[in-house]
């Protein structure tokens, strides 16, 4: 396993919990006997979490592809 992979390996193993996690609480959001206007809450919420996650995600990747791993030794 090269380098650049295993220091992927976190960022992407945790997106995936968290994605998982967001998608049990919008599962859990649609399928309660809540009003409908809570419920829409709930689910975009949640949509909106997983989206966020998914977009670090993309994010962090291009950063370690380009070897900008510590943006901190900048300044």
């Amino acid at each position: 396993m090269s380098a650049m992979w295993k220091k992927m390996l976190a960022p992407i193993l945790i997106t995936v919990l968290l994605v998982a996690w967001f998608a049990v609480w919008l599962i859990g959001c649609a399928l309660l006997p809540i009003p409908w206007f809570w419920k829409g809450i709930g689910i975009l919420v949640s949509a909106a979490w997983i989206g966020v996650s998914v977009y670090v995600l993309v994010q962090r990747i291009k950063e370690i592809r380009s070897g900008e791993e510590n943006d901190l030794s900048k300044y």
